[in-house]
């Protein structure tokens, strides 16, 4: 399986999911998602068809609908901009299909987002007289501390992996001793470039180039991009390719020779056991933190923002396609320079 295929299989699942999502929508829904497929990514189709089957579920429960698959377009005009405020309320704590759920200012923001563009979309068309979601404030969200790891930090867990600990138990000791290879370029992959755990799980063995320490992956929205790892990177993916090749010998059957991250039975790493994995050796070294691949992806940015102080370097290694998304996630460090900046000002020398 190339990385073509690997991303070519992944759509192809969501576009399933989506099909099956809107079996339960109004059937007006088809002519928006249709609407969408040339400027959206599918992951966020997806998305907006979960958001959209909650908010119908809603008028139906408060009986603002018969039936959700009934309801017609032109009733969408009997939806006011407080009915629509009423469903975040609900959204505090909802249930659907008999699960109880919660969401907090992100997810609200992001369902809300999802009633705007379907209002949106059928205003533009003439479709619907008003855009009453519009006309409803967006969700005020509290921006927290940004979760990184320190220097020190970075450097215990990378010889915990290397080097072990009595803190797993002996089945745990065993597992590691067959992925510890692995697992090093995993960490060692997600700190030293800022990665996304979707890029890595869809790397395969020809997109990495040690001649020139480049590798390729495919960005959010499909986008491929080239980018480059310094000596200890390289060092520890050329240990783990060796590894691997082995590793394949033992498994000259399996279906994922061309993925670059394997599991110990030769298949391709899912994002889930990467998370998994992040996880098991993180909180032996912090047990306030709670650290993900997207920690590990900050952390890279932070200290490239404190090495470079370009905020511009660091939006193109990432990958954001604005700016202001790189500037609001490194506040902090933001504050970090003007802190030094005052101390290298000397009234009296």
């Amino acid at each position: 399986m190339n990385t073509n295929n690997y991303y070519s299989q992944r759509n192809i699942d969501y576009v399933n999911r989506l099909e099956k999502i809107k079996q339960d929508l109004p059937d007006f829904c088809q002519d928006f998602f249709v609407g969408l497929q040339h400027h959206t990514a599918i992951l966020t189709r997806v998305n907006y068809a979960y958001d959209l089957r909650i908010f119908f579920d809603y008028l139906y429960k408060k009986g603002k609908v018969k039936n959700p698959k009934d309801f017609a377009l032109v009733e969408l005009e009997n939806i006011n901009a407080f009915d629509i405020e009423q469903f975040l309320d609900y959204l505090t704590y909802y249930t659907y299909n008999g699960k109880q759920s919660q969401c907090k200012a992100h997810a609200k923001e992001r369902k809300l987002s999802a009633v705007r563009a379907l209002t949106k979309y059928f205003f533009k068309k003439d479709l619907l007289e008003k855009d009453t979601a519009s006309k409803v404030s967006s969700v005020k969200i509290k921006e927290g501390t940004i979760v990184r790891l320190d220097v020190e930090e970075v450097a215990n867990l990378l010889d915990l992996v290397e080097h072990g600990s009595d803190k797993f138990s002996k089945r745990q000791q065993t597992y590691l001793k067959q992925t510890k290879i692995r697992d090093l370029a995993i960490l060692t992959l997600f700190l030293g470039t800022g990665i996304r755990v979707s890029e890595l799980v869809g790397m395969d063995i020809e997109d990495v180039n040690f001649k020139d320490n480049s590798f390729r992956i495919i960005r959010k929205g499909g986008n491929a991009s080239i980018l480059y790892f310094n000596d200890e990177v390289g060092k520890t993916l050329i240990e783990y390719t060796n590894f691997r090749m082995l590793q394949l010998q033992n498994n000259p059957s399996n279906t994922s020779q061309n993925a670059l991250f394997l599991t110990t039975k030769g298949n391709r790493l899912c994002v889930r056991s990467v998370q998994l994995l992040v996880k098991k050796f993180t909180k032996q070294i912090n047990t306030l933190k709670k650290i993900s691949p997207h920690k590990l992806r900050s952390t890279f940015g932070t200290q490239l923002y404190r090495d470079t102080q370009d905020i511009y370097v660091v939006a193109e290694v990432l990958g954001h396609k604005d700016v202001n998304t790189t500037k609001k996630h490194y506040a902090q460090t933001n504050e970090d320079i003007k802190r030094n900046a005052a101390n290298t000002v000397k009234l009296r020398k």
